[in-house]
């Protein structure tokens, strides 16, 4: 098997790339990349010239943004079950809620985070549209099923139970019942718990 390499930081979005190889279970090795000494020094730049993190080397391949990591180890270990099988009818959902995390509830909780206004005039002109409406989509999607995807835990809850964690934790999104009983049951899975066990070793998360 191709060596896996995750350069990461605890007070990053490496915690979810983590957590993804510890669901995958396959060995790896972790580099922490200082902020202050490694993000934009010329050997980092050379695996990922945004200087940020997280970033997985597989072998001679490097995947960066973490949503993209994710997906790559899904399909890297099917037998894993961590996405749909690309002939199955539930991959389309499954890809639609890859790219809605990844673009507009990003972008939303971002837009929050920064006190960025988006009006009504302007919605229909930004990626995410408005706040409100990136927010009622989440909200809605767990009561149709236990996971995104119906009974298959993918990749999609990881990176919503991710966002959303972050979000209420830090107050970019509002807590509402859904979304904190989602983001507990599916953070009760036994990999995020070794995962952030190995990450607050290293940088502790104020409660």
């Amino acid at each position: 098997m191709s060596k896996l390499t995750l350069y990461t930081n605890p007070w990053s979005r490496g915690r979810i790339a983590r957590w993804m190889l510890e669901e995958v279970g396959q060995p790896y090795e972790a580099v922490v990349i200082s902020y202050e000494k490694d993000i934009k020094s010329p050997d980092y730049l050379a695996i990922n010239p945004m200087g940020k993190v997280p970033a997985l080397k597989h072998g001679d391949v490097v995947i960066t943004e973490v949503a993209a990591i994710c997906a790559h180890l899904a399909d890297q270990f099917p037998d894993k079950d961590l996405a749909p099988p690309v002939d199955s009818p539930l991959r389309g959902s499954y890809y639609r809620w890859l790219f809605f995390i990844a673009g507009p509830l990003e972008m939303a909780t971002t837009a929050t985070a920064f006190n960025w206004e988006i009006t009504e005039k302007s919605a229909s002109s930004i990626g995410s549209g408005r706040v409100s409406d990136v927010m009622g989509t989440p909200e809605s999607a767990p009561k149709k099923g236990p996971y995104l995807c119906g009974d298959q835990f993918t990749v999609a809850d990881l990176l919503l139970a991710s966002n959303l964690g972050w979000g209420m934790q830090f107050k970019t999104i509002e807590p509402r019942p859904v979304f904190s009983e989602y983001v507990e049951r599916i953070q009760a899975r036994p990999a995020h718990k070794r995962a952030t066990e190995l990450d607050d070793a290293l940088a502790p998360i104020p409660g």
